[in-house]
Formats: C-alpha cells, structure tokens, sequence
C-alpha cells in the first residue's frame, strides 16, 4: 500500500519527493486541503535561507538547518530556482547585547557554520553602512531565495517520478483499516499503509484524527511585515538581524531584501485569531477558542505579559514599529514603510506555557507526526525529509 504524506507545504512536498526518490514503486500520495501547494508557512515567510547560527548544539534544529541549507542550495541550483547566498549581520545594538552576541557566534562555530567572523562598528558598517549598533557577527552561508519556485518544483518532481499530490483534499477523517488507514477526503476515501503528518498549522489535530493524545498545542502567532519604500531600501544591502532577546521566545524585527526585488522588515509577533489568520479581521470562532481554552496560551502571555502587549501596540502603531527598526538601522523614517504581508507561525507549546523549542517528530506505528517544525523548517524541508525517510521502517 502507499505512503501518504498529509499537507502540500514545503515540509510535505520535500518528504514525499524523498519517499518517491527512496522507493519509486511506493507511489506517495500527498493530500493538500487547499487548491494549490505552499501556500501558508512554506511561502508567506521573509524568503530566507537559514545557515543554522541560532539554535542549542545538538539539537536536531541545529543539525538539520546546517545540513539543510547546503541541501537547499544545491536544489534550487539544479533547478534553476532564484537564490543568492549573500550573507547577513546580526548586530548588537548596545554594549549590553555583546555578550549575547558572542554567544550566538560561540552556537554558529559550534553547528559547524563556516566563515563565521566578528565585527567592530566599523567593521560591521563596511557590510552595512547605514546600521548602527556597536558590535556585529557576519554569517556568510546564509541567503535569500524563492521559496514558491521551490515548492513548484518539488511538485513537479513527485509527479515526474510517479507520485500524486491532490489538491482540494482537506483530510476530515483518519480510522485503521486492514494494514494501515482510511483517510476520509471530500472527494472519497483514501487507503495509505503508511500515514505522515505533515499539515503545520493543523499537524495537532491531524495527529488527533489518527488517535494522539494532543498533548502539546499549536498556537498560531501571526507576523506583520512592511515593505521599505524606494528611498529606504537603499539602506539595507542584505540581510540585517538582531541579537534575540533571551526572556522573549520570538527573534524580532529584522530587514530582509528579497530575491525578486524590494526589501521586507519585519515581523512582529501577536496572537492570531485563526490559524490562517492573516490579519486582525481574519477571525475562526473554533481556532479561537482551541487557543484560548489551552491553559499553556494563558502561562505563556502571563509569563510575557508586557512583551506580549506590546507587541500589540507595534501592530496596531506604525510609529512603534519603525521605533524597533530604528534599533537596527537608524535612518529610517515611519514615511518610509509601507503595508507588507504576514505570515502565521504554527508553534508548537507546552501545557506549561513554554514553546517547543527543537523540531518535535513523533513516530507510531504505522505513522509519524511532523508536530513542530517552523523556522529554519522551510530552509530545512529537504533534511527534515531525509530525517523522516530514515526513520520509516523497511518493509520486507
């Protein structure tokens, strides 16, 4: 019987492009609820490709975006896909964020980064002239790339090699059925002998159809972003990022120019009231309250209350907003900023309020649950998948 790899987002795509690649007479089938693939967390994200510099040593998030950016490199150069490996900076914005800083370099050293170097302001202003801050690490590996072109292409290769991605196929219903499962899809049932989970935003309740216990919640946090206008996105020749706030789980505010032209700065980070919620009209009367009835959501915002409200103020304010990004690049003006997209993060958390920090795969019989992997996930997909594939057991 066949694989069934549940969610058409770049996550999915990328592990049944691996399962076809790995055995081609398995036949994978992807089953995507909306009419065309990629088109939540794998696209609706700041398009950047992630070397690995933030995350714990030995983590599996540490290893697979190392691993998965060279991966995703040489795919989008065998496909012709729009990329640029043009390094960013992340910079300390005062003498009180340089220990973090060396810190982080101390992480990116250990996750095997290559070139990692430390900067003086004047150093880091010879990569961005218009930054301020006082200290900087240059991180060389990472990039910027066109994600929708990627997911486009995985697409095509499942096909190419015999596998089937169903659009418009949201998955309703999952019971066992003689060696492995019944899947229940508008369009009729579909039999799987082995079922993945890899539906981001709803891999929660997916895993609850398949009979597990939902332990841990996604909780959506949606992320606004802004475009710099024509004079502003003079100020920003790469990527320019800042030193993560350790008492915050989220990294901040940041400036990212884009493959296809322009240059994004953002995203903040607010409570979304749909796990598609885009923005502050996009309301869903069940993710609300699946959010608000999960007592990890209430810990976490009484753990973080000030952080959180004001991150609400920087949505609702655009003056606050540029504010932030004055911290990173000082000439820009709140003239400058015009309404960008948004993004949802489907972050995974603790009934005590924490976030999931690592990659969280959970393997039954028969199946296995992709229940948190945001960022670096997209920059990650195709070793997330090799991951995965390694973890399927061999039949025969």
């Amino acid at each position: 019987m066949r694989t069934v790899v549940i969610g058409g987002g770049i996550v999915g795509l990328a592990v049944a492009r691996e399962v076809q690649a790995a055995d081609p007479a398995c036949r994978v089938c992807v089953l995507e609820k909306d009419g065309g693939v990629g088109r939540h967390q794998s696209t609706r994200n700041s398009g950047v490709l992630h070397a690995g510099l933030y995350y714990k040593p030995g983590s599996l998030k540490a290893r697979l975006a190392t691993e998965g950016i060279r991966l995703m490199t040489r795919f989008c150069a065998d496909k012709g896909i729009a990329h640029e490996i043009c390094g960013k900076v992340v910079i300390a914005t005062d003498s009180a964020e340089v220990g973090r800083l060396d810190e982080l370099h101390r992480r990116g050293t250990a996750n095997g980064l290559k070139g990692l170097r430390k900067l003086g302001g004047e150093e880091l202003r010879e990569i961005e002239p218009h930054a301020g801050g006082v200290a900087g690490v240059f991180v060389p590996e990472e990039g910027i790339v066109d994600y929708e072109a990627v997911c486009a292409a995985m697409k095509a290769d499942i096909e190419a090699s015999g596998g089937e991605v169903r659009t418009n196929s949201r998955v309703t219903g999952i019971g066992e059925g003689g060696p492995g499962w019944v899947l229940e899809t508008p369009a009729g049932e579909v039999e799987a002998g082995y079922l993945i989970n890899c539906a981001g935003l709803f891999s929660d309740r997916v895993a609850e159809l398949a009979g597990i216990e939902r332990k841990v919640r996604i909780v959506p946090f949606r992320g606004e972003y802004y475009k710099l206008g024509e004079r502003a996105s003079g100020l920003v020749r790469n990527l320019i990022y800042p030193v993560p706030d350790p008492s915050f789980p989220f990294l901040g505010v940041h400036f990212t120019r884009m493959i296809h032209g322009g240059v994004e700065a953002g995203p903040n980070a607010v409570l979304a009231f749909a796990r598609e919620g885009y923005s502050w009209r996009d309301f869903s009367a069940r993710d609300l309250a699946d959010s608000l009835s999960f007592p990890g959501l209430w810990r976490f915002l009484g753990k973080h209350r000030g952080m959180c409200w004001q991150e609400v103020v920087r949505s609702l304010s655009r003056k606050r907003f540029c504010q932030s990004l004055q911290r990173l690049v000082p000439d820009v003006r709140e003239s400058d900023l015009e309404t960008g997209g948004a993004g949802v993060r489907a972050q995974a958390m603790h009934v005590d309020g924490t976030f999931i920090q690592d990659f969280w795969i959970e393997q039954r019989p028969k199946a296995l649950h992709v229940l948190n992997a945001p960022s670096p996930g997209a920059t990650a997909s195709i070793a997330i998948a090799r991951e995965i594939v390694s973890r399927i057991p061999r039949q025969g």
